[in-house]
């Protein structure tokens, strides 16, 4: 079984259903019972929910700068 910091690493692969199928039901089995992991999750959903929204709509240049800045520390969190 993996531990937080294992699935939360694999995330947006799982999320994009780019994962080897062990790896995949590795990371369902841990999210099946760990509510902290299930919202990343949720969070992830959203925040790429939104992005693809707003790449077919005019971003604004400092919001797509801030979305970047976020993305990039998100990505430097992760191990």
């Amino acid at each position: 079984m993996i531990d937080c910091t294992e699935a939360v690493r694999q995330l947006w692969d799982f999320l994009e259903n780019d994962l080897e199928a062990d790896d995949r039901d590795n990371v369902e089995e841990h999210l099946s019972f760990c509510r902290t992991c299930c919202g990343e999750v949720r969070f992830a959903e959203e925040l790429r929910d939104v992005m693809k929204d707003a790449a077919r709509a005019h971003v604004p240049d400092d919001v797509a700068k801030r979305m970047g800045d976020l993305l990039d520390e998100l990505e430097e969190s992760q191990p």
